[in-house]
């Protein structure tokens, strides 16, 4: 198997074990208090990622001043992204929360011409703007359709940008597994120190089965994601992303009986095709 075709494994099993998770926890339908889901599922998600982290040898604390800053500002993105993510998560059917996400590549792409110079052509620029245009389907706003669950969701997005856009500038020194832990833990630190304020609810074996689920999705979500980033070219991996669109759209409908309205189905095309032209003119540029 080659290089490319490793990653694209990786990169497609990435998506399925994150909305694998997104689905356990939305399954949990409100059972529990949302900063509760996060403290369980970020305890038990550090515990493993310690564990392979150690296993791996790649758990390396050390780094400049300049590494810390961002990664504490990546930190802090994780944890409003976890946040405003969930909350969506838990009032919007997962299909629609998903379409919005897949506007990622194109916000990452332009804050990296905005923030750090890099070249973006007219091409790519209104690709983003049609992509833009697709997500507007996706959230309708407008008095009927919009709504504040929406502006979670476009938050959301926001706070990946920016925690995407840190990691980017970090230097090769700090390791990726020395990232996703201290992402993972300071979810879990965030969000325990917030539910001090808030009564917990006893698990039952159901809610506590889905808990556990999703800590082993995302963990996987994180190492899959991490291991596509070694192997093949980023150019080759990254359009396949955009099959966690796809792993929602099944499992919303098989799941939770949610199928999208028509216009969201088209914005999220939109959405997908703007992307996918983004990263072939980024390829052919090169």
């Amino acid at each position: 198997m080659t290089p490319n075709a490793k990653g694209a494994l990786l990169m497609m099993g990435s998506m399925a074990a994150f909305t694998l998770n997104d689905t356990c926890v939305k399954a949990t339908a409100g059972a529990l208090p949302l900063l509760q889901i996060l403290t369980l599922r970020g305890l038990i998600s550090s515990i493993l990622l310690f564990g392979l982290a150690r296993r791996l040898g790649t758990l390396h604390l050390s780094m400049g001043r300049g590494d810390a800053v961002l990664l504490g500002l990546r930190c802090a993105s994780e944890v409003a992204a976890a946040y405003f993510f969930l909350t969506a998560l838990m009032n919007m059917p997962l299909a629609n929360v998903t379409a919005v996400l897949q506007v990622l590549p194109l916000t990452v792409t332009l804050g990296a011409a905005l923030f750090f110079g890099e070249r973006v052509g007219w091409r790519r620029m209104l690709a983003i703007l049609l992509g833009f245009g697709g997500m507007l389907l996706i959230v309708r706003p407008g008095p009927e359709g919009f709504s504040l669950h929406a502006s979670y969701a476009l938050a959301a997005v926001a706070c990946v940008t920016v925690r995407d856009l840190t990691t980017r500038r970090m230097s090769p020194q700090v390791s990726s597994m020395t990232v996703t832990l201290t992402s993972a833990l300071s979810v879990f630190v965030a969000a325990g120190l917030a539910s001090i304020w808030v009564d917990w609810v006893p698990l039952d074996g159901r809610t506590a089965a889905l808990i556990c689920a999703s800590s082993l999705f995302v963990m996987l979500g994180y190492l899959f994601s991490v291991l596509v980033m070694r192997v093949g070219e980023v150019s080759f991996t990254a359009p396949f992303r955009y099959t966690g669109l796809l792993w929602a759209l099944g499992l919303g409908w098989v799941v939770f009986g949610h199928w999208p309205a028509p216009l969201t189905l088209l914005g999220a095309g939109i959405v997908a095709a703007a992307g996918l032209f983004t990263f072939y003119r980024g390829r052919v540029a090169e």
